[in-house]
């Protein structure tokens, strides 16, 4: 028997993950701006500021190229460059990770599932029909057009109402401290976060459990096993 009433996952690097060679994406938005290419996309990353904007892509990504011209000493358009990108990207490239799989069929077991994201439909909707979220989840809830966004609580009370649940008997897992955990906390739902690293610390956020895997969560349902955070670790 689960210890909540019901469950909610974010998407993005939560469930899923994108699918691309993103060496030859990178290579072809240059192709597609008429730019001759500099940097690596591991070079790019680092250089974007926190999560991406939903409402303004194309400006999140061009701050970036922005950044990276500038290190490699070259004059270029880095909007036209990240909107290049967009152009080229295809949303329904996607996979789960690894015990998605598992980790849905735990939480349908226990009790409604719903997901939270922060992006809009008309970019996520893509993503949800090529992994099949239609069928196995019970609400959805595209954040990136409401008002307000995760962190705030609104769109976590949108999801809890779907469900027909109480926030406080309803567990959120996410990979993001600021955004999953933190807007969790303010809907007073519980909180799982799933880290990347098992080297990265929570502090000063204080997810109620931490995952290295979503292999992990069937055993987190189950009653009477816990992942707590305890250290905030």
């Amino acid at each position: 028997m689960s210890r909540f009433a019901a469950v909610a996952f974010d998407l993005d690097d939560t469930l899923c993950r994108h699918d691309h060679d993103v060496t030859a994406l990178y290579r072809r938005a240059f192709e597609e701006a008429g730019v001759e290419p500099f940097g690596e996309p591991d070079e790019l990353w680092p250089l974007l500021d926190g999560p991406p904007d939903p409402d303004d892509r194309v400006g999140y990504l061009g701050a970036g190229f922005a950044r990276l011209a500038a290190q490699h000493g070259r004059d270029v358009d880095p909007v036209a460059l990240a909107a290049a990108f967009e152009s080229v990207a295809d949303e329904s490239r996607v996979a789960f990770l690894p015990g998605a799989g598992d980790a849905l069929a735990a939480a349908a077991a226990a009790g409604p599932v719903g997901v939270l994201t922060n992006g809009p439909e008309d970019r996520q909707r893509a993503k949800v029909e090529a992994l099949g979220l239609g069928d196995l989840v019970d609400a959805i809830v595209y954040a990136g057009d409401l008002p307000r966004r995760k962190p705030h609580a609104e769109p976590f009370e949108r999801l809890t109402a779907a469900l027909s649940v109480d926030g406080a008997e309803t567990l959120y897992v996410g990979n993001s401290l600021s955004y999953d955990v933190a807007g969790a906390h303010n809907a007073g739902l519980r909180s799982a976060w799933l880290r990347a690293n098992p080297d990265d610390a929570a502090a000063p956020y204080r997810p109620d459990y931490v995952l290295d895997s979503l292999s992990e969560f069937p055993g987190l349902l189950a009653e009477g096993t816990t992942t707590e955070a305890g250290d905030g670790r």
